[in-house]
């Protein structure tokens, strides 16, 4: 295998054992499980994590835009699948053809979905979406019975589920969860007055580890299907993704000298640097500058100077690693090795923006726990 400059790998197994704890969480409480793979996975790459997922449990499949929809019905995957937020120039005939969900908050997205399952002849499956607080996407309250009213009597449509989504869930205890969970009742309670029984869905990843009451038929993990733990509490969740490179050379520098732009680093006694090919282009905040320390050679080496476009700085002391030694920049944690989250956490940002921006041009994407692997 050729020495890495920049990849990721994404442990397929890691995903399968996190969708199968969170799938018997939900299974618990009577739910399904929806693994939601928008953004292309979280940056793990949605068709190999889709597959993945299917194949430990997951029955349904979320992202966000229609496109994303299309790419896996394109790869084969037949799974049940929704899309939930476009823009309005959007054609819903594709969602219609393939057997694709679609989510409507209005009733002017109602209507484009009835146009859209017209021309194709047949009906469309919709889930009416509620703001019960988050104040995002969603009908607000007061217009949720003319919703419900318009979807219930259209020929054209199928209202299959009615869904909100959780502000506050990995703050276990916040009240703002009890707000949403009694508005999305209150909804719930309209719907059903108007003729509709829609499967329910609010859980996102926190709500499904900590509230099995908020599960009710079907549950929406997403950051936890990729390992990251969403809440305060231990959980037996895998990362799935490293980030990993190589060093490309070594040299001694004396003290006194200082090591990339601005100087902002000295070497207090004579030591071994050692260069890694990857920097704010391939991933790597360089906002970590001065506070990031990479796994090599078994231990944690701290990085020196500012992380530059294309490359860092490693101090390795009286060491001198080989060229092509494997540099993790983050990955399991295991044996003390840095994490997605620990970089979120210094920079004051979530594990989420971290692992969904490593997908870029020159970090090349590997996948162990496939069924090679395992044959």
């Amino acid at each position: 295998m050729s020495l890495p400059r920049a990849e990721v790998v994404v442990d397929l197994e890691a995903i399968r054992h996190n969708v199968r704890l969170l799938a018997s969480r939900a299974a618990a409480s009577g739910a399904e499980t929806m693994a939601v793979v928008k953004a292309d996975g979280y940056g793990h790459g949605a068709v190999p994590v889709a597959r993945a997922a299917v194949e430990a449990g997951a029955t349904w499949l979320g992202v966000a835009s229609l496109d994303e929809a299309l790419a896996l019905r394109n790869a084969g995957l037949t799974t049940r699948l929704m899309s939930w937020l476009d823009t309005p120039d959007v054609d819903f005939a594709p969602a219609v053809e393939r057997d694709i969900d679609v989510s409507v908050s209005s009733t002017g997205e109602l209507a484009r979905v009835v146009d859209a399952a017209a021309r194709v002849g047949r009906r469309a499956r919709v889930h009416l979406k509620i703001d019960t607080g988050l104040s995002r996407n969603g009908c607000p309250a007061e217009l949720w019975p003319t919703l419900v009213k318009a979807a219930a009597a259209e020929d054209g449509v199928e209202v299959v589920g009615m869904w909100s989504h959780l502000a506050c869930a990995d703050e276990p205890g916040h009240p703002a969860t009890e707000a949403q969970a009694e508005r999305f009742a209150a909804a719930y309670a309209v719907a059903r007055e108007a003729g509709l029984s829609p499967l329910r869905h609010l859980a996102n990843s926190a709500a499904t580890l900590t509230r099995p009451d908020l599960h009710f038929d079907l549950v929406r993990p997403g950051i936890a299907v990729y390992g990251l733990n969403p809440v305060s509490q231990p959980e037996d969740l895998r990362p799935a993704m490293t980030f990993r490179s190589s060093v490309v050379l070594t040299k001694r520098i004396r003290a006194g000298e200082s090591v990339s732009y601005g100087q902002t680093w000295t070497a207090s006694a004579d030591t071994t640097v050692a260069l890694v090919p990857v920097g704010y282009a391939d991933g790597v905040p360089r906002t970590l500058s001065g506070r990031l320390s990479v796994w090599l050679n078994g231990t944690r080496r701290p990085v020196v100077g500012r992380v530059c476009m294309d490359q860092l700085v490693v101090d390795c002391g009286d060491d001198e690693p080989e060229l092509g030694a494997e540099v993790v920049l983050f990955g399991t944690g295991e044996g003390g090795m840095p994490t997605a989250t620990e970089w979120a956490e210094k920079i004051g940002t979530i594990d989420y923006e971290i692992v969904t921006g490593m997908y870029r041009p020159r970090v090349r994407r590997r996948y162990v726990g496939t069924e090679r692997d395992r044959s």
